[in-house]
């Protein structure tokens, strides 16, 4: 068996963040990734955002409404917010519910 076809389900169920966050002994500083999924952004819907690209997006995603930019903002604000002061070493995915 392939080690890529062992590896598979972990890549798809978790996202692989390498461990970047400071050892404990170090001030409190929180280490996270935000992975974005189909956000339609201004550049997107100039270039690529078709209605079938959007029908395509909106049938792969389980909230059905058109991810914006305002969308991974707040994700990112929370991130930095003391409210998320014990979030770290995590893959923030941020799709709509990607299935």
């Amino acid at each position: 068996m392939c080690a890529c076809s062992l590896l598979t389900p972990l890549l798809v169920n978790k996202p692989m963040m390498p461990p970047v966050a400071p050892p404990a002994s170090a001030p409190a500083v929180t280490v996270n990734a935000v992975l974005p999924g189909g956000i339609a952004t201004e550049r997107q819907k100039q270039l690529w955002y078709t209605p079938e690209y959007q029908a395509m997006i909106l049938a792969s995603q389980s909230l059905k409404h058109e991810l914006v930019p305002d969308d991974v903002a707040r994700l990112v604000l929370f991130l930095a917010a003391d409210d998320s002061s014990a979030i770290t070493n995590q893959s923030c995915v941020i799709d709509g519910g990607w299935v």
